[in-house]
């Protein structure tokens, strides 16, 4: 997989709800009512992530949730799976 490169990554995040572009990464934060719920998302990303065979960063305090994507067959760096998984991502969020 070839990686993306910044002004493809900037032009993708167009498209994208609140996503960010660092350390050749994208990532977004996302806030719930309350740690069932937030557990509840995590799943949710479980199963789209395996859907796509390709597996988000995911850090989770209480109701808080970060996830961070990269490709690790591409050198860690941001290509159109990343994309394709944050697309499917905010679908998700906005199921709650």
């Amino acid at each position: 997989m070839k990686p993306l490169t910044n002004e493809e990554i900037k032009k993708e995040l167009q498209s994208l709800d609140n996503w960010t572009f660092k350390k050749d990464k994208i990532s977004r934060d996302f806030k719930f009512d309350n740690f069932k719920t937030a557990l509840t998302f995590i799943v949710r990303i479980g199963f789209e992530a395996e859907k796509l065979v390709h597996h988000p960063e995911i850090y989770n305090v209480y109701n808080s949730v970060s996830v961070q994507l990269s490709t690790h067959d591409a050198g860690d760096k941001v290509t159109s799976k990343d994309i394709d998984l944050a697309k499917e991502i905010d679908k998700i969020s906005k199921t709650f």
